[in-house]
């Protein structure tokens, strides 16, 4: 075959530093278009960015050549540096960890729909039980004294 063809969506989900609730209403939107924007800067194809008060979803695709760390590594580096420098809170970090899950083309639209209900679906769960059900609905081992 002469050339490259891939269809390469993946889930990212990563918290706030302990958890703590920064991300306000107020510049929410802001942080994720500036999200959305780094991704296109890096060559990935945002696709849908939603979360509550100390966590992020992004659904993107990616390229055969992206290495998912670089790319989380990217994305909390240069919107920790942004909401330092516009948002003004200095102390925000991002926690160490993250949550990719790939996603298959079947599965997209449910995947927009959660991520679009975050605020809705955080009334009824915890960011911590979220976090469980998509490393067990994925298939990931974990062993739960390490994830907080």
């Amino acid at each position: 075959m002469p050339s490259t063809h891939s269809s390469l969506y993946f889930h990212f989900v990563f918290s706030t530093k302990g958890r703590l609730a920064w991300i306000k209403d107020a510049w929410e939107s802001r942080l994720h278009a500036y999200l959305g924007g780094t991704l296109r800067n890096i060559g990935a194809l945002p696709d849908t960015i939603g979360g509550c008060i100390e966590h992020v979803h992004l659904l993107a695709c990616l390229k055969p050549t992206h290495r998912i760390s670089d790319i989380l590594r990217e994305l909390k580096s240069s919107s920790s540096a942004w909401i330092h420098q516009h948002v003004g809170i200095r102390s925000f970090e991002w926690q160490d960890g993250y949550g990719a899950y790939s996603v298959s083309r079947l599965g997209l639209d449910p995947l927009r729909s959660y991520i679009a209900r975050q605020k809705e679906h955080h009334r009824l769960k915890t960011f911590q039980e979220e976090y469980i059900e998509l490393l067990r609905e994925n298939g990931v081992e974990f062993d739960e004294r390490y994830l907080w």
